[in-house]
């Protein structure tokens, strides 16, 4: 009995190795309502849960009064290739950032791409050019890279988006490049050179300070060798 026990654990451990491995590998939608369902997430510094009935398939991370907060996803690794994914955030100032965490190491170590909903048609020029920001933690958060690199780690969206609705993120990581391009648009919102050494990691949904998010359609799809 003892040794059909033991069997099953290493069955179970290999199962989940190869699963993770291949995911790894090959391009994927991922569910994330069922992933939510399955707890396929390690949650840091807020609460998920599964869309109400009759929107979109995918999770939301609640809103908290707190610094930011990702779902990262179990057992996914993410090297080079593209992320693509539905969002929507809200028309609050300072109430809504959105975005994918990368390269993960830890909860406070990891690239992010993220957007502002209250910028996306703001009628100041400074705001409206802050609509989407890429940054590298912990050494260049977004106070860092506007003090000594203004306006090249983030940028405003042409056409912008509604701010209160869903809007399609693609972004595309390479050895050296991260581009982001937003719904149907031919050319990239942002292309910035990444800022660390970092080739692989953890992949996850993120939300910044006092904000919450909605995320569904979520796509991986790893660079071809």
């Amino acid at each position: 009995m003892k040794t059909n026990s033991t069997f099953q654990v290493i069955f179970l451990s290999l199962s989940l190795f190869f699963n993770t491995l291949a995911f790894s590998q090959k391009s994927g939608n991922v569910d994330l309502g069922r992933l939510a369902k399955e707890n396929g997430f390690k949650l840091y510094n807020r609460a998920l849960k599964v869309l109400p009935e009759g929107d979109r398939p995918g999770v939301r991370l609640e809103e908290r009064d707190a610094d930011a907060g990702v779902a990262w996803l179990e057992n996914v690794a993410f090297q080079q290739g593209t992320i693509a994914l539905a969002m929507r955030g809200k028309d609050v100032l300072q109430r809504s950032f959105v975005g994918v965490a990368f390269h993960g190491v830890d909860d406070k170590t990891y690239d992010a791409v993220y957007f502002r909903p209250f910028n996306f048609r703001a009628s100041d020029p400074v705001r409206h050019s802050h609509a989407v920001q890429y940054i590298s933690l912990p050494d260049h958060d977004w106070p860092v890279l506007r003090k000594n690199n203004p306006d090249q780690y983030e940028q405003p969206i042409e056409p912008a988006p509604d701010p209160n609705g869903w809007f399609q993120a693609r972004i595309v990581v390479d050895q050296e490049t991260i581009s982001v391009f937003v719904n149907d648009n031919a050319h990239p919102s942002l292309v910035v050179k990444k800022l660390n050494n970092r080739k692989d990691g953890r992949i996850g949904l993120w939300v910044g300070a006092g904000s919450g998010g909605d995320f569904a359609n979520l796509k991986i799809s790893p660079a071809n060798p």
